[in-house]
Protein backbone atom coordinates (compact mmCIF):
# COMPACT_ATOMS: atom_id res chain seq x y z
CA UNK A 1 0.00 0.00 0.00
CA UNK A 2 2.80 2.40 0.91
CA UNK A 3 4.53 1.59 -2.37
CA UNK A 4 1.34 2.44 -4.33
CA UNK A 5 0.93 5.75 -2.52
CA UNK A 6 4.53 6.66 -3.15
CA UNK A 7 4.13 5.79 -6.83
CA UNK A 8 1.04 7.99 -7.17
CA UNK A 9 2.77 10.91 -5.45
CA UNK A 10 5.77 10.52 -7.70
CA UNK A 11 3.66 10.57 -10.87
CA UNK A 12 1.76 13.64 -9.60
CA UNK A 13 4.99 15.48 -8.96
CA UNK A 14 6.22 14.72 -12.47
CA UNK A 15 2.94 15.91 -14.06
CA UNK A 16 2.93 19.08 -11.93
CA UNK A 17 6.50 19.87 -12.86
CA UNK A 18 5.65 19.38 -16.51
CA UNK A 19 2.67 21.72 -16.30
CA UNK A 20 4.70 24.40 -14.52
CA UNK A 21 7.43 24.14 -17.14
CA UNK A 22 4.88 24.49 -19.95
CA UNK A 23 3.39 27.53 -18.23
CA UNK A 24 6.73 29.25 -17.96
CA UNK A 25 7.47 28.49 -21.59
CA UNK A 26 4.14 30.06 -22.66
CA UNK A 27 4.86 33.07 -20.47
CA UNK A 28 8.27 33.66 -21.97
CA UNK A 29 6.96 33.17 -25.49
CA UNK A 30 3.88 35.30 -24.85
CA UNK A 31 6.03 38.18 -23.64
CA UNK A 32 7.92 38.32 -26.91
CA UNK A 33 6.10 40.82 -29.07
CA UNK A 34 6.79 43.98 -31.00
CA UNK A 35 4.76 47.19 -31.05
CA UNK A 36 4.69 49.08 -34.34
CA UNK A 37 2.80 52.01 -35.83
CA UNK A 38 1.32 52.23 -39.28
CA UNK A 39 0.47 55.55 -40.91
CA UNK A 40 -1.95 56.27 -43.74
CA UNK A 41 -2.51 59.70 -45.31
CA UNK A 42 -4.74 60.95 -48.09
CA UNK A 43 -5.23 64.31 -49.70
CA UNK A 44 -8.90 65.24 -50.01
CA UNK A 45 -10.94 68.16 -51.27
CA UNK A 46 -13.54 69.92 -49.15
CA UNK A 47 -17.12 69.17 -50.13
CA UNK A 48 -18.93 71.96 -48.28
CA UNK A 49 -18.26 75.68 -47.86
CA UNK A 50 -19.81 77.83 -45.14
CA UNK A 51 -19.29 81.54 -45.61
CA UNK A 52 -20.74 83.88 -42.97
CA UNK A 53 -20.82 87.41 -44.38
CA UNK A 54 -21.17 89.82 -41.46
CA UNK A 55 -21.86 93.49 -41.91
CA UNK A 56 -22.59 96.51 -39.74
CA UNK A 57 -24.93 99.46 -40.24
CA UNK A 58 -25.22 102.46 -37.93
CA UNK A 59 -27.48 105.49 -37.64
CA UNK A 60 -28.65 108.24 -35.33
CA UNK A 61 -32.11 106.70 -35.50
CA UNK A 62 -33.29 103.11 -35.78
CA UNK A 63 -34.91 103.89 -39.13
CA UNK A 64 -31.65 105.28 -40.50
CA UNK A 65 -29.72 102.23 -39.32
CA UNK A 66 -32.34 99.91 -40.82
CA UNK A 67 -32.21 101.70 -44.17
CA UNK A 68 -28.43 101.38 -44.31
CA UNK A 69 -28.62 97.72 -43.30
CA UNK A 70 -31.12 97.06 -46.07
CA UNK A 71 -28.87 98.73 -48.65
CA UNK A 72 -25.89 96.69 -47.45
CA UNK A 73 -27.88 93.48 -47.59
CA UNK A 74 -29.11 94.25 -51.11
CA UNK A 75 -25.54 95.03 -52.19
CA UNK A 76 -24.34 91.69 -50.82
CA UNK A 77 -27.13 89.76 -52.54
CA UNK A 78 -26.36 91.54 -55.83
CA UNK A 79 -22.68 90.68 -55.45
CA UNK A 80 -23.46 87.02 -54.80
CA UNK A 81 -25.77 86.92 -57.81
CA UNK A 82 -22.95 88.21 -60.01
CA UNK A 83 -20.84 85.33 -58.65
CA UNK A 84 -23.54 82.86 -59.79
CA UNK A 85 -24.47 82.01 -56.20
CA UNK A 86 -28.17 81.30 -55.97
CA UNK A 87 -30.35 83.15 -53.49
CA UNK A 88 -31.51 79.84 -52.03
CA UNK A 89 -27.93 79.24 -50.81
CA UNK A 90 -28.10 82.36 -48.60
CA UNK A 91 -29.97 82.77 -45.35
CA UNK A 92 -30.12 85.34 -42.57
CA UNK A 93 -28.69 83.71 -39.45
CA UNK A 94 -28.08 86.51 -37.02
CA UNK A 95 -29.48 89.97 -36.35
CA UNK A 96 -28.28 92.13 -33.47
CA UNK A 97 -29.55 95.64 -32.76
CA UNK A 98 -27.78 97.80 -30.18
CA UNK A 99 -29.09 101.08 -28.79
CA UNK A 100 -25.98 102.82 -27.45
CA UNK A 101 -28.12 105.11 -25.33
CA UNK A 102 -29.08 102.08 -23.25
CA UNK A 103 -25.41 101.30 -22.58
CA UNK A 104 -24.16 103.05 -19.43
CA UNK A 105 -20.57 103.18 -20.73
CA UNK A 106 -21.48 105.34 -23.74
CA UNK A 107 -21.21 109.10 -23.28
CA UNK A 108 -23.05 111.81 -25.11
CA UNK A 109 -20.21 112.48 -27.53
CA UNK A 110 -22.20 112.40 -30.76
CA UNK A 111 -21.57 108.71 -31.53
CA UNK A 112 -24.11 106.67 -33.48
CA UNK A 113 -27.07 105.68 -31.32
CA UNK A 114 -28.10 102.51 -33.18
CA UNK A 115 -25.86 99.70 -34.43
CA UNK A 116 -27.19 96.79 -36.49
CA UNK A 117 -25.07 93.66 -36.99
CA UNK A 118 -26.33 91.12 -39.51
CA UNK A 119 -24.94 87.81 -40.75
CA UNK A 120 -25.80 86.25 -44.09
CA UNK A 121 -24.74 82.61 -44.24
CA UNK A 122 -23.75 81.25 -47.64
CA UNK A 123 -23.83 77.45 -47.81
CA UNK A 124 -22.60 75.73 -50.97
CA UNK A 125 -21.01 72.53 -52.23
CA UNK A 126 -19.46 74.41 -55.16
CA UNK A 127 -16.09 75.06 -53.51
CA UNK A 128 -14.45 76.79 -56.48
CA UNK A 129 -17.35 79.21 -56.84
CA UNK A 130 -17.11 80.23 -53.18
CA UNK A 131 -13.34 80.64 -53.46
CA UNK A 132 -13.71 83.00 -56.42
CA UNK A 133 -16.41 85.02 -54.68
CA UNK A 134 -14.38 85.34 -51.48
CA UNK A 135 -11.39 86.65 -53.43
CA UNK A 136 -13.53 89.46 -54.84
CA UNK A 137 -15.10 90.52 -51.54
CA UNK A 138 -13.26 93.85 -51.67
CA UNK A 139 -15.92 94.93 -54.19
CA UNK A 140 -18.40 94.98 -51.31
CA UNK A 141 -16.17 97.29 -49.31
CA UNK A 142 -15.80 99.56 -52.33
CA UNK A 143 -19.60 99.78 -52.57
CA UNK A 144 -19.85 100.99 -48.97
CA UNK A 145 -20.62 97.76 -47.12
CA UNK A 146 -18.93 97.64 -43.70
CA UNK A 147 -17.83 94.05 -43.12
CA UNK A 148 -17.17 92.71 -39.65
CA UNK A 149 -15.43 89.67 -38.15
CA UNK A 150 -16.41 90.28 -34.53
CA UNK A 151 -18.48 87.11 -34.26
CA UNK A 152 -16.07 84.61 -35.78
CA UNK A 153 -13.45 84.01 -38.45
CA UNK A 154 -13.54 86.09 -41.60
CA UNK A 155 -13.91 84.30 -44.91
CA UNK A 156 -15.32 80.89 -45.79
CA UNK A 157 -14.83 77.71 -43.79
CA UNK A 158 -14.24 74.59 -45.89
CA UNK A 159 -15.43 71.24 -44.55
CA UNK A 160 -14.85 67.64 -45.58
CA UNK A 161 -17.76 65.32 -44.80
CA UNK A 162 -16.66 62.20 -46.71
CA UNK A 163 -14.56 60.67 -43.95
CA UNK A 164 -16.68 57.52 -43.57
CA UNK A 165 -16.22 56.62 -47.23
CA UNK A 166 -12.42 56.54 -46.98
CA UNK A 167 -12.04 55.08 -43.48
CA UNK A 168 -11.96 51.36 -44.45
CA UNK A 169 -9.31 51.85 -47.11
CA UNK A 170 -7.14 54.01 -44.87
CA UNK A 171 -7.36 51.55 -41.99
CA UNK A 172 -6.23 48.78 -44.34
CA UNK A 173 -3.31 50.94 -45.51
CA UNK A 174 -2.25 51.76 -41.95
CA UNK A 175 -2.48 48.11 -40.89
CA UNK A 176 -0.43 46.96 -43.89
CA UNK A 177 2.18 49.62 -43.10
CA UNK A 178 2.36 48.42 -39.50
CA UNK A 179 2.74 44.77 -40.51
CA UNK A 180 5.51 45.68 -42.94
CA UNK A 181 7.38 47.47 -40.15
CA UNK A 182 6.86 44.49 -37.79
CA UNK A 183 8.10 42.04 -40.42
CA UNK A 184 11.25 44.11 -40.92
CA UNK A 185 11.83 44.21 -37.16
CA UNK A 186 11.38 40.44 -36.88
CA UNK A 187 13.87 39.90 -39.71
CA UNK A 188 16.42 42.18 -38.06
CA UNK A 189 15.89 40.37 -34.73
CA UNK A 190 16.35 36.94 -36.34
CA UNK A 191 12.79 35.96 -35.38
CA UNK A 192 9.56 35.05 -37.12
CA UNK A 193 6.51 37.25 -37.06
CA UNK A 194 3.61 35.61 -35.23
CA UNK A 195 -0.03 36.43 -34.89
CA UNK A 196 -1.71 39.67 -33.90
CA UNK A 197 -1.59 40.40 -30.17
CA UNK A 198 -3.40 43.73 -29.98
CA UNK A 199 -4.47 46.54 -32.29
CA UNK A 200 -5.49 50.15 -31.78
CA UNK A 201 -6.96 51.90 -34.81
CA UNK A 202 -6.14 55.42 -33.63
CA UNK A 203 -7.97 58.67 -34.30
CA UNK A 204 -8.59 60.10 -37.76
CA UNK A 205 -7.30 63.65 -38.12
CA UNK A 206 -8.26 66.19 -40.75
CA UNK A 207 -5.33 68.56 -41.12
CA UNK A 208 -4.47 71.54 -43.27
CA UNK A 209 -2.55 70.40 -46.33
CA UNK A 210 -0.20 73.37 -46.02
CA UNK A 211 0.65 73.51 -42.34
CA UNK A 212 2.09 76.90 -41.53
CA UNK A 213 1.76 79.34 -38.60
CA UNK A 214 -1.55 81.17 -38.64
CA UNK A 215 -3.20 78.89 -41.23
CA UNK A 216 -6.19 76.95 -39.93
CA UNK A 217 -7.47 73.71 -41.40
CA UNK A 218 -10.91 75.20 -42.06
CA UNK A 219 -9.43 77.91 -44.26
CA UNK A 220 -8.00 75.44 -46.76
CA UNK A 221 -10.20 73.67 -49.31
CA UNK A 222 -7.57 70.94 -49.76
CA UNK A 223 -6.85 68.90 -46.65
CA UNK A 224 -4.84 65.93 -45.44
CA UNK A 225 -6.58 63.06 -43.66
CA UNK A 226 -4.27 61.08 -41.38
CA UNK A 227 -4.63 58.00 -39.18
CA UNK A 228 -2.03 56.17 -37.11
CA UNK A 229 -2.68 52.55 -36.10
CA UNK A 230 -0.76 50.96 -33.23
CA UNK A 231 -0.39 47.19 -33.62
CA UNK A 232 1.33 44.50 -31.55
CA UNK A 233 2.57 41.22 -33.10
CA UNK A 234 3.95 38.16 -31.39
CA UNK A 235 7.49 37.14 -32.20
CA UNK A 236 8.35 33.46 -32.56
Amino acid sequence: MKVLVALILGISAIVSASLIADGLTDLRTGDRYVTVKGVAEREVNADLALWPIRFVATGNTLTAAQDLARKSRDAIMAFLKLQAIEESAVELQRLDVTDTRATPYQGGNGEQKFIINQTLMVRSTDIEKIQRAAQGVSELVDSGVILSSDFGPAGPTYLFNGLNSIKPGMIAEATASAREAAAQFAQDADAELGGLRRANQGVFQILARDQAPGIMEGQQPVKTVRVVSTVEYYLQ
